[in-house]
């Protein structure tokens, strides 16, 4: 991706302002983190504001503040961004020190902005009060709302003000339909990294369709008494990134379907593979955090879906981003 950082981008002047809708953008996703970090805050500073008694968020307090602190900087991230996204200085910025970070963001947040309202209406439609109360005490039911609300709007205008950055920077990347793309564009490099990330796909979207039609293997007894509507539809949505992002990036590297727009294939691909990826590192991150309770293990069949997810995330990202290198060396 560092190739495309010598694409000419419009001059960064000294009078140049954003628009208003930018503007009003990044007041948005700055306004939209602080609910979020001001939880964090309070929670590393020992508060327990929206924790109930008994909640296992209290079993572990140092391993609960070294995780809010480092949520409190990644969220300090996303104001950063915005800010990076709106002014004059941020068109100079490196194109891969931005492509990163707006990746891994865009890759957290997407998950949040399509799982947290199909919950919703899922237990809407089904009247599951198990998913609105689980058996074990874990956060205040606002809190839920709060969090996942700001999570939607930090991606909605973040997404948009990228899209917009982008846009203005980087149009020639993605101009025209996949069937006018050179033979180059997508080489041998991008092709081996998006059918082995296909391959690799296909273990953690199989499990991840069992769980989804309602099957136990590999869960352990815990995991299959807590089950609810909410872990269903995880599942399902999990699996729909994971095909989505296989989807796509196959056919940007085999530029096939010829009619289908650069535009549409990249932004897909890009968005679905983060989602894919990010969320399999997070997961398994937390899943090798250790706990004296073994009935609070992570199955090993459930480490490998996320251990998939990450390695299937991270193969598909990287044929999108040699795809780029090499669109950026023809531009």
């Amino acid at each position: 991706m560092t190739e495309t950082a010598h694409l000419p981008a419009p001059a960064a002047t000294a009078d140049h302002r954003p628009s208003a809708a930018r503007r009003t953008l990044r007041v948005l996703a700055i306004l939209a983190c602080l609910p979020y970090i001001a939880l964090k805050v309070v929670w590393v500073a020992g508060g327990k504001l929206g924790i109930p008694a008994g909640s296992v968020l209290l079993e572990h307090p140092q391993m609960m503040m070294i995780a809010n602190a480092v949520s409190v900087v990644a969220d300090v991230l996303v104001v950063v961004l915005a800010l990076l996204l709106t002014q004059a200085w941020g068109r100079r910025f490196p194109a891969w020190l931005l492509a990163l970070p707006m990746w891994a963001a865009t890759g957290l947040l997407t998950p949040v902005m399509a799982g947290y309202p199909a919950q919703l209406a899922v237990a809407l439609v089904t009247g599951d009060e198990k998913a609105a109360a689980p058996a074990e005490p874990f956060l205040d039911e606002w809190v839920f709302g709060v969090v996942y609300g700001g999570f939607i709007l930090q991606g909605l205008t973040l997404g948009t003000l990228f899209a917009l950055y982008a846009r203005d920077r980087w149009s020639p990347l993605w101009q025209g339909r996949l069937g006018e793309l050179s033979a180059r564009t997508s080489g041998l490099g991008t092709r081996a990294l998006a059918v082995a990330g296909a391959v690799v796909a296909l273990v953690p979207a199989t499990l991840h369709v069992l769980w989804a039609a309602g099957s136990t293997t590999g869960l352990s007894a815990r995991l299959i008494a807590e089950r609810d509507s909410d872990d269903y539809v995880l599942e399902a949505d999990r699996f729909l990134f994971i095909a989505v992002a296989v989807a796509f990036t196959l056919f940007l590297a085999l530029r096939r379907p010829a009619r289908l727009r650069v535009r549409t294939t990249l932004a897909l691909a890009w968005t679905a593979s983060g989602a894919v990826g990010c969320w399999g590192a997070y997961l398994s991150l937390v899943a090798l955090l250790p706990d004296p309770d073994p009935s609070k293990h992570v199955p090993g069949l459930v480490q490998l879906s996320y251990a998939g997810d990450m390695i299937t995330g991270f193969l598909l990202a990287a044929s999108v981003a040699l795809f780029l290198r090499r669109r950026s060396a023809e531009a």
